[in-house]
């Protein structure tokens, strides 16, 4: 009975790995991004440099695994959608790392699951449950507490609204992820996605940025690319578009929580910054919610 119970239990629990692991390969994106704005590349050049890696590892993946590159013209118009509001959501929040702190911006972008919830709802009729909510009221708490208090804490209105479309851009993203119902594998769907998303990026810096991205000079450069275009990007999409499809959008969303416990982790580790007992109690508050959500799921 209770092992009957256990592997009943399995493909959700399998959907929270996921969605676990999409989340904090997300997070590692300042990581990368602060590496090359400090050699002197644009916010454009940097997006670039991430999803052209990104396409030619899935088109390498695609290629080894024998998978059909053949899409018809609905799946087509879904894609280029996918890749447009995913252009947007990334080049705003890489824009905003400009204005704030890139964690502090990290930590903001934490509206999209509350932004999933709402629009679930609204549009889809979805019932927002107890859990979800009290998840989602926890988890904003505890991404409050990762706010540097000791120092102060101001967010220009310009870095402020970057953050907010972008994650609106990206709730958007989860929730057309779900409800499309597009008959193709993760892998495919992320690479179309990020094709697109690569052409909407240069069609801007052409006309709005910096010109067209220039070639990497520095080894250095190009390993922090691969960094990009591989873990935040190719993982981490992979694994939210097979976590949204076992557990939901909501669900999903509400996992995003560990991506400002990511960044906070890499200020610790990689930075040197001081793990306060502020930030200790963030980090078990939104670790609380994930687990509230698992648990009622």
């Amino acid at each position: 009975m209770i092992l009957s119970s256990f592997v009943s239990r399995l493909p959700s629990l399998k959907g929270f790995a996921l969605a676990a692991a999409s989340a904090i390969c997300y997070g590692t994106n300042p990581l990368g991004a602060l590496h090359l704005y400090a050699q002197g590349y644009s916010t454009e050049t940097v997006l670039f440099y991430r999803f052209f890696t990104g396409a030619i590892l899935l088109f390498a993946i695609m290629l080894l695994q024998k998978m059909s590159f053949k899409i018809n013209v609905r799946e087509c118009k879904i894609l280029v959608a996918f890749g447009f509001f995913f252009a947007i959501s990334s080049l705003l929040y890489y824009a905003s790392f400009k204005y704030m702190d890139a964690g502090l911006a990290s930590t903001l972008l934490f509206l999209y699951p509350l932004e999933v919830a709402v629009i679930m709802s609204l549009f889809f009729k979805e019932k927002m449950k107890k859990s979800v909510m009290a998840s989602i009221v926890i988890s904003m708490v505890g991404v409050s507490l990762l706010y540097n208090g000791d120092s102060g804490f101001s967010v220009s209105s310009i870095g402020w609204l970057l953050v907010f479309i972008s994650s609106f851009t990206y709730a958007i993203y989860i929730v057309m992820a779900n409800r499309v119902n597009l008959q193709m594998g993760s892998v495919k769907m992320t690479f179309y996605a990020i094709c697109f998303c690569l052409c909407f990026l240069l069609l801007y810096s052409v006309t709005l940025g910096s010109g067209f991205p220039p070639v990497f000079t520095q080894a250095s450069s190009w390993g922090w690319g691969f960094m990009l275009g591989f873990v935040p990007t190719v993982l981490s999409l992979i694994f939210m578009v097979k976590a949204v499809k076992i557990i939901g959008s909501t669900p999903t969303a509400i996992f995003g929580a560990l991506e400002p416990v990511t960044a906070v982790a890499i200020g610790v580790t990689v930075f040197g910054e001081t793990l306060t007992t502020r930030l200790i109690a963030g980090i078990i508050l939104i670790l609380g919610a994930v687990m509230l959500v698992a648990v009622k799921k």
